[in-house]
């Protein structure tokens, strides 16, 4: 991606300062930093060139290697985050490796992901979040954008697991949870996307701690997105290791799919009737 003008884009501002704060602290390249920190080298690459700010973990391990004002870098990335339209700048490396992935595992154990909701269900989602009417249009306008994936040829193979509770978790009005649940019963048909479901008997089990995904793309390291109260994207490799570990723990104790569909398939009559 071609650099931003530091002079009108805050995070294109912000990669130059970090550009020179690297080189004055006699790292002469993006590999070498990247080494430093713990990072792949295109975190670094894609801070410095404003196309993804730093993470709060990568900028403050940043400002530590390179003896930096950690306050004042950090005021300059939240303005850099601020100036993100309906797409923040850090969703949009998820958004390219969604769309270049192979495969896509997605853990979820309190709503129904983004590639599989309905419209009503993702504004619902956003208006609880905080949205008002015209932002929660826009942001589903652009979730819908990211299922045409699903739709091309050769689309990505989609492991989803989810937690029994999304099942049972109202999300707007019955209406909608029934519609919902019969528009994931349907897409578990696809061959291309597979749908388990950890029943509530199992108890706990490995994922409970959050919802993460993770896409493997050809040619490159797999991405990982975890859930918080904004959202993460990690290419740490140890990081990445461990979700993997996570999500074939978690899958042990799913349903299998069509025991799973008839399972997603029995709650959306039951919401149906309520």
């Amino acid at each position: 991606m071609a650099r931003r003008d530091p002079e009108t884009n805050p995070a294109a501002f912000l990669g130059d300062e970090l550009r020179r704060a690297r080189l004055a602290a006699g790292f002469s390249s993006q590999e070498a930093l990247a080494g430093k920190l713990g990072f792949d080298r295109t975190v670094v690459a894609k801070a410095e060139t404003g196309e993804r700010p730093p993470t709060v973990d990568v900028l403050a391990a940043w400002c530590q290697a390179c003896r930096l004002d950690d306050e004042l870098f950090g005021r300059l990335a939240v303005l850099a985050r601020r100036a993100d339209g309906p797409v923040p700048t850090w969703f949009e490396d998820w958004l390219r490796a969604e769309r270049e992935a192979h495969t896509l595992r997605i853990w979820q154990p309190l709503i129904v992901p983004g590639l599989l909701q309905t419209p009503e269900y993702a504004r619902a989602l956003f208006l609880a979040a905080g949205a008002d009417d015209a932002k929660a249009d826009e942001l589903v306008a652009v979730r819908m954008e990211r299922q045409s994936i699903l739709d091309r040829t050769g689309p990505p193979h989609v492991v989803t697991i989810l937690d029994e509770s999304v099942l049972h978790r109202l999300t707007g009005s019955p209406a909608i949870m029934s519609d919902q649940l019969s528009h994931l019963g349907s897409m578990a048909e696809r061959t291309s996307v597979q749908v388990q479901i950890v029943p509530s008997v199992r108890g706990a089990n490995a994922g409970l701690s959050g919802g993460f995904a993770l896409a493997s793309c050809d040619g490159a390291p797999d991405v990982l997105r975890m859930e918080a109260v904004e959202d993460v994207t990690e290419e740490r490799r140890p990081l990445v290791r461990h979700a993997t570990l996570v999500f074939d723990l978690v899958r042990g104790d799913a349903l299998p799919r069509e025991e799973s569909r008839t399972l997603i398939l029995e709650a959306a009559e039951q919401w149906k009737t309520r």
